[in-house]
C-alpha cells in the first residue's frame, strides 16, 4: 500500500476525484482550501487580492500497483496546464488499523 499526496489548482478537484475512483484508488482524504507555492515554477495560491488563486490538497490510498498509472496520469494533466500546477509525492504506508 502507498500513500500519494497531491498539491493541485482547485481546478482539478473534480477531474480528480472522478480519475482516482476510475483508477481503483477510492481512498483519499482532501483538503481544499490550502496555500502554497511550487518551489520550482508555478504561481502562488494564496488565496489574497495579489494572488487569488486557491489550492487543494488530497492524501490518497493506493495499492502498489497502481501508483505508476495514477503518477503518468497526473503528470499528464500538469503537462497539459502546467500554469494551474499539480505535484504528487509517493509514501510507504507501513500500517493501517
Amino acid at each position: 500500500m502507498k500513500a500519494i499526496f497531491i498539491a493541485f489548482d482547485q481546478a482539478y478537484y473534480e477531474q480528480l476525484v472522478d480519475d482516482l475512483h476510475n483508477m481503483g484508488c477510492r481512498g483519499f482524504t482532501a483538503w481544499q482550501e490550502v496555500q502554497g507555492r511550487g518551489s520550482k515554477t508555478g504561481e502562488p495560491h494564496y488565496g489574497s487580492h495579489a494572488w487569488p488563486s486557491i489550492a487543494g490538497a488530497m492524501f490518497v490510498m493506493c495499492d502498489d500497483e497502481k501508483v505508476d498509472r495514477v503518477l503518468n496520469h497526473l503528470k499528464a494533466l500538469d503537462e497539459a496546464t502546467p500554469k494551474l500546477g499539480l505535484r504528487a509525492w509517493v509514501l510507504p504506508v507501513e500500517q493501517t488499523i
